[in-house]
């Protein structure tokens, strides 16, 4: 909805279309791609992968492509309609990362690090998230990623999103989510 706005890409999005003019990727795939490497820096910082993590940095990616190639989100030519589809998808973010952050099987790459970050430095999800967007932002921008006022807005405004659908929903943040490790451990009745 972010995209189809037509605005300016989320943060997240510049930095995925830069990856895309580096490596030539689409742009689901790409979020793959980043995703992983999040994945990756967040494990390296102490929040290790959760069964959820890996199915968002997977699926997440793959039904971009997916909901791209349908068409079946409207564009509009119109500023407001614009901007309602831009609050549209910050809204559904929101919703979204409360819905598949509740069973606490572990957060995406992308969540994985705002929550670990919000626990850590015990800051707000407004503040924590955005500061990682504007980080993402800028590499993203330094990679030729395309930005707009709907960039801008996104990428100051997104965690006040995501952090009202948390108090909304009575998320606590500080949930500890299961790993692989030890869903695997669960699993295997150990």
């Amino acid at each position: 909805m972010i995209l189809y706005a037509d605005l300016g890409m989320s943060a997240w999005g510049v930095f995925q279309v830069g990856l895309m003019n580096v490596i030539g990727l689409s742009f689901g795939q790409a979020s793959q791609v980043v995703g992983l490497g999040v994945l990756i820096f967040g494990w390296f910082l102490g929040f290790p992968p959760g069964f959820g993590t890996v199915s968002n940095m997977f699926f997440i990616g793959y039904f971009i492509d997916v909901i791209i190639g349908l068409g079946i989100v409207p564009k509009f030519n119109n500023i407001v309609l614009q901007l309602v589809l831009l609050v549209a998808g910050m809204t559904m973010i929101g919703v979204a990362s409360y819905f598949y952050l509740s069973p606490k099987l572990g957060a995406g790459p992308r969540d994985g690090l705002m929550i670990g970050l919000v626990q850590r430095l015990d800051r707000e999800v407004s503040v924590v998230r955005a500061g990682i967007e504007i980080t993402v932002l800028v590499l993203g921008i330094a990679m030729g990623g395309p930005i707009g006022i709907g960039t801008v807005i996104t990428a100051f405004s997104i965690g006040y999103f995501v952090q009202m659908a948390f108090k909304l929903g009575k998320y606590d943040r500080n949930a500890r989510h299961m790993n692989l490790y030890e869903l695997a451990r669960y699993l295997g009745g150990k």
